[in-house]
């Protein structure tokens, strides 16, 4: 098994490598502050070097290191009970997202990817400005439309923090419930994509060493969330993700 692994990684440059693990830890340093991050930034290295088809998975697999270190972090502003009813709605429709993304090929791939990065961005300040309010029953119903982008797609995770934020959450609860929830969507696609057989040696290699980079992010974040300004944050991200989604669309076409 390491020797496949070792083989998988042999075949990525020593620089693409670097660049995969820097982007890792800042995603993982972003992620833990703002609650995203991960979703929308890793697929702007990835795709050029490994190309579309695998994002999903990769992503899929390292958020499940990502995430346990996150809510290691913040274990203690879980709000178990929303945990459990987005999971219970998300889940069974997330399975359906993430075997439909396995019958894409590689340019359907970078469309749905590209389109879904752009479309976070309005759609979140949307939310926001409509100052949606969930109660237990509507966040499970908003859940449950949910689940077909969080299995088919990445960058949907910015949609969930909107829904947990219009559900009552605020702060660090937010970030940490949505990293509980997170990892049990995680393990949903990481089954999905194993039984469909498209979790291979690289898949893996390359998800460990996001994994294990990102993994102490999740605690310098913890010590930069009273101190980072949100707002720029926020203003800079959506640039690069909305610039990577529109350059990843406009790659799928030049193809």
């Amino acid at each position: 098994m390491l020797q496949s692994l070792s083989a998988a990684l042999a075949e990525i440059s020593l620089p693409q490598l670097a660049l995969i693990a820097g982007m890792a830890l800042i995603a993982s340093v972003i992620g833990g502050v703002a609650g995203y991050g991960t979703g929308v930034l890793l697929p702007l290295v990835l795709v050029p070097i490994v190309g579309a088809e695998p994002v999903v998975p990769i992503i899929s697999l390292s958020a499940l290191l990502t995430n346990t270190g996150r809510a290691a972090a913040f274990w203690s502003r879980v709000d178990g009970r929303r945990a459990v009813i987005v999971l219970l709605a998300a889940v069974p429709t997330c399975v359906l997202g993430a075997w439909g993304y396995t019958m894409l090929t590689g340019k359907g791939a970078a469309l749905v990817i590209g389109a879904m990065l752009i479309a976070t961005v309005p759609l979140r300040r949307l939310m926001r400005r409509r100052g949606l309010a969930l109660s237990n029953r509507g966040l499970a119903a908003a859940s449950f439309g949910w689940g077909p982008l969080a299995g088919g797609t990445v960058g949907a995770g910015i949609l969930l923090l909107s829904l947990l934020m219009a559900a009552g959450l605020e702060g660090a609860a937010v970030v940490a419930t949505d990293a509980v929830i997170s990892i049990g969507i995680g393990l949903a696609k990481v089954t999905t994509f194993g039984l469909a057989g498209v979790v291979n040696a690289t898949v893996v290699a390359i998800a460990l060493l996001i994994g294990g980079v990102a993994f102490p992010g999740a605690f310098l974040a913890k010590r930069l969330t009273e101190r980072l300004p949100l707002h720029v944050h926020t203003a800079i991200l959506d640039a690069v993700v909305v610039g990577g989604g529109a350059a990843m669309i406009l790659n799928a076409f030049a193809r």
